[in-house]
């Protein structure tokens, strides 16, 4: 789905987080960055993804990673997601899917023999230099972590 790969500089963004801080790119050069994207807060998947992160969480801090989910959720839902699974990240309410965009996750997609638009699960590896190290599209929900760390 997404054009951007291994070795292209991450998009610059900004966006409002579930507590209308404004995030950007910018505030996580000199860390690693963990920006992964999924489709709809607290359904099944995306629940099994964040609290995989949330698990691990201690670990990717201990070796210079940030983490930082988006989704084209509104801000309360953002804030209730967080709080319901006490996710230690910040979620972006990316509701005008400029982020998300920027970073080519949005597009068809099937579900059920369904087609429809939405965001294709997809996390990025952003180095200290706002430079991709690893674009993963095959997340795999309840093993994200070791994913990203392995």
């Amino acid at each position: 789905m997404t054009t951007l790969k291994k070795g292209d500089e991450a998009p610059r963004f900004e966006a409002k987080d579930q507590q209308g801080n404004t995030i950007r790119l910018q505030d996580y050069l000199g860390k690693k960055l963990v920006l992964f994207f999924y489709p709809k807060a607290s359904t099944p998947g995306c629940t099994a993804e964040a609290c995989d992160l949330r698990d691990n969480y201690q670990t990717f801090l201990s070796r210079g990673y940030d983490v930082l989910g988006v989704s084209a959720d509104s801000a309360k839902r953002q804030e209730n997601f967080k709080n319901k699974y006490e996710l230690p990240f910040p979620l972006l309410a990316d509701e005008d899917k400029v982020v998300i965009n920027a970073f080519g996750v949005w597009g068809p997609k099937k579900f059920m023999g369904k087609e429809y638009d939405g965001i294709h699960r997809t996390t990025f590896i952003i180095n200290e230099n706002g430079i991709i190290n690893e674009v993963i599209s095959k997340v795999k929900t309840k093993a994200h972590a070791e994913q990203i760390l392995s």
